[in-house]
């Protein structure tokens, strides 16, 4: 659970735009989306490897 302490005279949305802020910083909603369905550990290995060589492939790119 996040907590956002809210300063006296604090305008809401300001108070708003830190929580927004908060819950992507921590990755929350990517771990509850994550967690909706079960993914098998070989499916997830293979998205890691296609990220992994996906990136090398722009580093490479990006040196030439």
């Amino acid at each position: 659970m996040l907590i956002i302490p809210i300063k006296e005279g604090e305008n809401i949305d300001r108070a708003l735009k830190r929580y927004k802020r908060k819950v992507r910083n921590t990755k929350l909603l990517n771990n509850l989306r994550e967690n909706k369905h079960f993914t098998k550990k070989s499916v997830k290995k293979r998205k890691q490897l296609g990220k992994a060589s996906y990136k090398q492939h722009l580093q490479d790119q990006e040196n030439q």
